[in-house]
């Protein structure tokens, strides 16, 4: 713990589509480029460590979804993964695609669809604990579907809301990483400051809800919009990333990711839970490289007999 942790990336207000979103940004110069998708109560930070590895190979952008970081609410108040979607594919277009997209939790069901609907734009998909549908009763998912229900989530909130900055923060910590002691000084006061400016914003509580209840209707989506038979239109070359001590994506779900994306390479990491992009940087750059190398390969060689 005693080198101090990079700091945020810049970031800028861009049009996308239809709205305005905050996106973050590693330093132009790599010939790839990336777009990095956050979790449910996450914002574009959840990737600095992970961009500041990999930037030497792309030029990252890590984007705060609406309502979510420094981006403003959506107009309407439509909070859904479709709205999602939308406004991380105007993020790509706005970037130049394709792109190697990154997913972590709610952001990697963002993901898999944007990679099933728009295979353009996506150049191969990275997806750390995938929110995707499971229907096996485990604590964590049931208190997201929980704070779904209409007002309790609103109530749920405002509770929330009384109890001290830090032990809301180390609650989140406790659920997110295996080892509470990885996270630096440094990286806690940034999760406070950011929880109280969060807590001014008129908004914050529409948007928790909102996606909180996104995710739950996603899990229960029939028919072609289902997330795991988009997960089947994959054509990507995909890596997905489970941590065995994950107390909120079940990583036994490996087993039917293998089995849904057509090209996938599955990667286990013994003392990751959640968030191991914040947790184990090192290691997800390290498969994530490997990925990038394979998927860019065919674009380098095209280049090179042009």
């Amino acid at each position: 713990m005693g080198v101090e942790p990079i700091p945020s990336w810049p970031g800028e207000l861009v049009e996308a589509g239809d709205t305005r979103l905050h996106v973050r940004s590693t330093p132009a110069g790599p010939r790839e480029t990336a777009v990095f998708v956050h979790g449910l109560a996450g914002s574009a930070t959840n990737w600095t460590d992970l961009m500041g590895e990999l930037a030497g190979e792309v030029r990252g952008h890590a984007v705060d979804l609406p309502g979510a970081g420094y981006s403003p609410e959506p107009p309407d108040g439509d909070y859904s993964v479709d709205r999602h979607v939308n406004a991380v594919v105007g993020v790509i277009e706005h970037v130049g695609g394709p792109v190697h997209l990154f997913g972590n939790s709610m952001g990697g069901a963002i993901s898999v669809r944007v990679a099933a609907t728009r295979p353009d734009l996506v150049r191969s998909l990275t997806l750390i604990s995938p929110a995707l549908p499971d229907l096996l009763p485990r604590f964590g998912p049931a208190r997201v579907a929980t704070s779904a229900i209409p007002r309790v989530g609103e109530i749920a909130i405002r509770k929330l809301n009384g109890i001290p900055v830090g032990r809301r923060v180390q609650a989140t910590l406790s659920w997110c990483y295996a080892d509470r002691s990885r996270v630096h000084p440094q990286r806690l006061r940034e999760a406070e400051e950011e929880l109280l400016r969060r807590d001014g914003l008129p908004y914050a509580a529409a948007a928790m809800v909102g996606c909180a209840r996104a995710i739950v209707n996603e899990y229960f989506r029939v028919g072609p919009g289902n997330l795991w038979r988009q997960a089947a239109q994959v054509t990507a070359p995909t890596l997905v990333i489970y941590g065995r001590r994950d107390r909120l994506v079940d990583p036994r779900m490996a087993v039917r990711a293998g089995r849904a994306f057509r090209n996938v390479r599955l990667v286990t990491l013994a003392h990751a839970a959640h968030v191991a992009q914040m947790e184990f940087p090192e290691a997800v750059a390290r498969e994530a490289r490997r990925l990038i190398a394979e998927a860019a390969a065919p674009r380098l060689s095209a280049l090179r007999t042009a």
